[in-house]
């Protein structure tokens, strides 16, 4: 059986280049790809355009790390606690480096995701009609429905270089199952040219033909899978791990000056050697008992027999 299992550290080397477009965060809140995020860092991969709707703290992680030219996004910040201060640095200060800011809603990203996993130039949306966002945005464009005459808007096609997708598991080809929230994640795989798969786990192909209809992300379209637990900390997986609410908290106060954020990111990220040491430091602190998921909730198995 072929085989696209890589380490987290030959993937982003192979598959993610300086300059890259790229999407992460797809599944809004949850199944955010932080092991690639870091990984990324830790290889000094810059000059990035980072595409998504809701990114929680990842991507101010990102630019605070100086990797960050461009972003195209609905929101940056972090969730649970506010303002990014990186995000905010960036865009008043040009700190560590100019930031350039491309105004989406959650809507208009799935929509420009669409179009490109489809081939078109453009999909017609109703949504951001009368606000100031086409004032911004010259990927969203006033236009008409050639039938009934009605005002429209044109979303561009938003094109990524390569895809970073969180999934709960894989086989090795990189067919993926993936459920609870799922945000935009079946249209950023079948709109970029590359795709990573990060995996709570590699799993036989057997478990993922067994469940046909949850196989969200087809192995043709993946470039390179990974299995990396807890790959997706501190944003949850459902049935694996619950949302680090601390952690999220402790970025806040940390990241809110400029020397704070660079002594976390020496902590959690430039410090380590790789996501593995990364695991350990959090299992250290006892963190990760507290986040196993305590209330199982199954569903009922399927019948595809004939």
């Amino acid at each position: 059986m072929e085989t696209k299992i890589y380490t987290l550290k030959e993937a982003v080397g192979l598959f993610v280049h300086p300059g890259d477009r790229v999407v992460m965060g797809a599944a809004l809140e949850s199944l955010i790809p932080f092991a690639v995020g870091y990984e990324m860092v830790r290889q000094g991969i810059g000059d990035l355009t980072l595409i998504g709707p809701i990114s929680d703290m990842l991507f101010d992680v990102l630019i605070g790390a100086g990797a960050v030219a461009r972003v195209e996004a609905a929101w940056v910040g972090n969730v649970m606690m506010g303002s990014g201060y990186n995000f905010r640095r960036a865009v008043e200060r040009g700190e560590p480096r100019p930031l350039e800011v491309v105004d989406h809603t959650n809507f208009t990203i799935q929509t420009g995701l669409k179009a490109a996993s489809q081939g078109l130039p453009y999909l017609p949306t109703r949504t951001a009609l009368g606000s100031s966002l086409l004032e911004r945005n010259p990927g969203l464009v006033p236009t008409r429905c050639p039938f009934t005459g009605e005002p429209l808007v044109a979303v561009r096609a938003i094109e990524p270089d390569v895809a970073v997708l969180h999934v709960q598991r894989a086989d090795a080809r990189g067919n993926a199952h993936a459920w609870g929230n799922l945000g935009v994640t079946q249209e950023a795989a079948f709109a970029a040219d590359r795709v990573l798969v990060v995996a709570e786990e590699i799993v036989p192909p057997w478990v993922i033909a067994s469940d046909p209809n949850r196989t969200l992300i087809p192995g043709f379209r993946v470039s390179a899978v990974v299995e990396a637990r807890w790959g997706s900390h501190p944003s949850p997986c459902q049935g694996y791990t619950n949302r680090d609410h601390g952690f999220y908290r402790e970025y806040h106060r940390a990241s809110r000056t400029r020397e704070g954020f660079e002594a976390w990111l020496d902590e959690w990220v430039t410090g380590l050697a790789d996501h593995t040491e990364y695991v350990e430091r959090l299992r250290a602190a006892g963190r990760l008992e507290a986040l196993a998921v305590r209330d199982h909730a199954y569903t009922v198995a399927a019948d595809f027999g004939y």
